[in-house]
C-alpha cells in the first residue's frame, strides 16, 4: 500500500495486492483557491469528510469514483470503510458544523482519517467505533481544528502505531494555520525527514514503538 499526501487533508491511498485487485482511494481533495494546486488524481473511491472548499473538490478527481460523503458502513472492492460522526469544533458543531471521521481497512491495515476534527477529545462512542488503529491521519494546525497539544492528547486516546500529521501550514497555503514545528517539539522530536510517500505492508507494522511520519505534499 502507498499513501501520498497532497497537502491540507488530501490523501491518495493506492493498493495493489495483485494484478486483478487494485484500488485507488482519494480523501478530501481541495480547491485551488487555498493556494495549493491539486495534482492529477484518479480514484475508485472518493471520501469527502465535509462540505468545505478545501475538502470537497469532487471535480478534481477522475475515474468516475464512488463518492462517500457521510457516516455509514461501506464495503467497496474489498475495502471496508466506516464513516463516524464528529464535530468541526468543540461546541457540538454549533460553530463550524459536522465532519465525518473515516476508518479504512485495506490489506489488513486499519487507517483512521480524523478530518477537520475540532473536538478536544473523542467520545467513548467514537473511540469504540474507531477501534484499534494502525495509521492515523490527524490535523494539527489549530485555528479551524485541534492544535498540536490537543492532537497529542487524541493520539493518546487512539494509540496508533503510525501517525501522519496533516492540515498544517506549508509553503503557498494561504489559510492561516500553525506549522509543524510546535507539534514535533511537543513530542521531543528535533529532526524528522519527510518522505515522498509511505509504502507499507502489514508485516512492516511495528508493535513496539509508535512512529511519527511526515509526508511531502
Amino acid at each position: 500500500m502507498n499513501i501520498n499526501w497532497c497537502g491540507q487533508s488530501c490523501f491518495q491511498i493506492y493498493s495493489s495486492q495483485n494484478k486483478n485487485h487494485q484500488v485507488s482511494i482519494v480523501i478530501d481533495p481541495f480547491d485551488n483557491e487555498i493556494g495549493l494546486r491539486v495534482p492529477k488524481l484518479q480514484a475508485d473511491v472518493l471520501l469527502i469528510s465535509h462540505d468545505h472548499h478545501d475538502h470537497n473538490n469532487i471535480k478534481a478527481v477522475s475515474g468516475d469514483p464512488l463518492v462517500i460523503n457521510g457516516p455509514g458502513e461501506y464495503d467497496v472492492k474489498e475495502v471496508v470503510i466506516n464513516g463516524i460522526p464528529g464535530f468541526h469544533d468543540n461546541s457540538q458543531g454549533s460553530e463550524r458544523g459536522r465532519i465525518t471521521i473515516y476508518t479504512i481497512e485495506i490489506e489488513e491495515i486499519k487507517l483512521c482519517f480524523l478530518s477537520d476534527l475540532g473536538q478536544k477529545e473523542l467520545t467513548s462512542e467514537q473511540l469504540d467505533k474507531i477501534g484499534d488503529v494502525d495509521i492515523l491521519m490527524i490535523p494539527i494546525g489549530g485555528t479551524y481544528t485541534i492544535n498540536p497539544t490537543e492532537a497529542i492528547k487524541i493520539m493518546g486516546q487512539i494509540e496508533p502505531k503510525i501517525t501522519i500529521p496533516m492540515h498544517y501550514k506549508i509553503p503557498k497555503l494561504n489559510i492561516k494555520l500553525e506549522g509543524i514545528d510546535n507539534f514535533l517539539k511537543s513530542l521531543g522530536i528535533k529532526n524528522l525527514e519527510p518522505l515522498a510517500k509511505l509504502s507499507i505492508k502489514k508485516k512492516d507494522m511495528s508493535t513496539e514503538e509508535a512512529k511519527i511520519i511526515l509526508l511531502q505534499p
